[in-house]
């Protein structure tokens, strides 16, 4: 998707389900990769780790982000950066939308 230019409502394109992960590849190339996901209330993803530098997004929703032995609130507008190879995991307390940005 290299120098490709186009717009996209991410509100619009959000999809929750009673229970699971949505996620949706936006943008992505050899340097970035741009996901859409969406958590239904109750949900998470267990510790992990990513070998690329990361930014998490909030859209929609509400939850807790747990990076390191640190708990980091989400709510609509919260921007989260991590390093990486940092431990983190996720938990929806509500339908929780986010754009998660990972970069070299």
């Amino acid at each position: 998707m290299d120098n490709q230019v186009f717009s996209l409502n991410l509100l619009k394109e959000m999809v929750f389900h009673k229970e699971g992960i949505f996620s949706k590849v936006i943008a992505k190339s050899s340097n970035y990769n741009f996901t859409l996901m969406c958590l239904g209330k109750n949900t998470g993803i267990d510790t992990h780790t990513s070998t690329k530098n990361g930014c998490v997004y909030v859209l929609r929703g509400k939850g807790t982000f747990r990076i390191f032995d640190k708990d980091i609130p989400m709510q609509e507008g919260v921007c989260i950066f991590m390093p990486a190879n940092a431990p983190h995991s996720l938990k929806a307390d509500e339908d929780l939308g986010l754009l998660l940005s990972l970069s070299v």
